[in-house]
């Protein structure tokens, strides 16, 4: 696979896995072998029961600045046979019961973004920015974004994201209901950690049963 994707289980939390984009150099652009690796590691999660909480990261200053273009092109002109890799993300996303935290600290674009509408909590530092500028591309929203950020934020501001690609702050996320907590630099990921221990914490049946 690929070692652009960090799969852990830290020392000191117990019970948490973290899968972290680590392509600094490409602002964490996702290819489709770290889609690939990113699905292992959220199936990895999925069916280990001593994990309670799995976490996304980036990298100091962004989290993902969305898919790799070129690398999706090349897949699209090879005549690949089957479906793109992310299109198993998108699937593992919707059936991992696991509670999936998310901390971002700076850019976070297309799916940069759309990840988080499929988490449960989702920590932003004060400089981070959400942007989807799919029709710029002339591409169409992805990941049921277009059915999950109208129920979360609205119709218009949904429109303002997904249609017109208006970019917003980590308040604006507050505020609009995809974003739990706003935290200075450098700090979203000690946050996320800290809700993902407590959410360890709590009676694993119980939350399965209250997050399903």
């Amino acid at each position: 696979m690929t070692d652009h994707i960090q799969i852990t289980r830290p020392d000191t939390h117990p019970g948490v896995l973290v899968l972290r984009f680590h392509r600094p150099d490409k602002k964490n652009a996702i290819t489709q072998a770290m889609y690939q690796k990113l699905t292992a590691g959220l199936l990895e999660g999925e069916a280990d029961e001593s994990i309670r909480a799995i976490v996304f990261l980036g990298s100091e200053g962004c989290f993902s600045a969305g898919n790799d273009m070129a690398d999706f092109l090349g897949f699209a002109m090879a005549g690949a046979v089957g479906e793109p890799a992310a299109f198993g993300l998108l699937k593992a996303l919707t059936e991992v019961t696991k509670p999936l935290v998310s901390g971002v600290d700076g850019l976070a674009i297309g799916i940069g973004t759309t990840l988080h509408m499929h988490c449960d909590l989702t920590v932003a530092s004060d400089r981070s920015l959400f942007k989807t500028p799919f029709v710029d591309l002339a591409l169409v929203p992805e990941a049921a974004s277009s059915l999950l950020m109208p129920r979360t934020m609205g119709h218009q501001r949904a429109f303002a994201m997904l249609v017109m690609g208006r970019t917003m702050s980590a308040d604006d996320a507050r505020v609009a209901g995809f974003v739990n907590t706003v935290v200075a630099p450098g700090h979203a990921e000690v946050e996320a950690h800290k809700v993902a221990r407590e959410i360890c914490a709590l009676p694993a049946e119980a939350v399965a049963i209250s997050r399903r």
